[in-house]
């Protein structure tokens, strides 16, 4: 007679180990790159305060945008 093996079947479980994700590394830029929209501005060696072109009262960033425009226009502080 034949003798019947039983066979056992043990389930591995495998050991997953955390991996960190790959950082991207940007490439260095060769050259610097102008100001976004073509516009340079400088405000180097001014002597205006905030309040003198702002104004003493809290104002809404929208007006503190047009406030710095009509600044550096005036004073032709950009490259155009």
């Amino acid at each position: 007679m034949a003798t019947i093996k039983k066979s056992t079947t043990k389930k591995k479980t495998a050991i997953k180990k955390k991996v960190a994700p790959k950082k991207n590394v940007a490439p260095k830029s060769k050259a610097k790159k102008p100001a976004f929209g073509g516009y340079a501005i400088n405000f180097a060696g001014r002597k205006e305060t905030v309040e003198e072109v702002f104004g003493n009262k809290p104002i809404a960033p929208s007006e503190m945008t047009k406030k710095i425009w009509a600044f550096v226009k005036s004073k032709s502080l950009s490259n155009r």
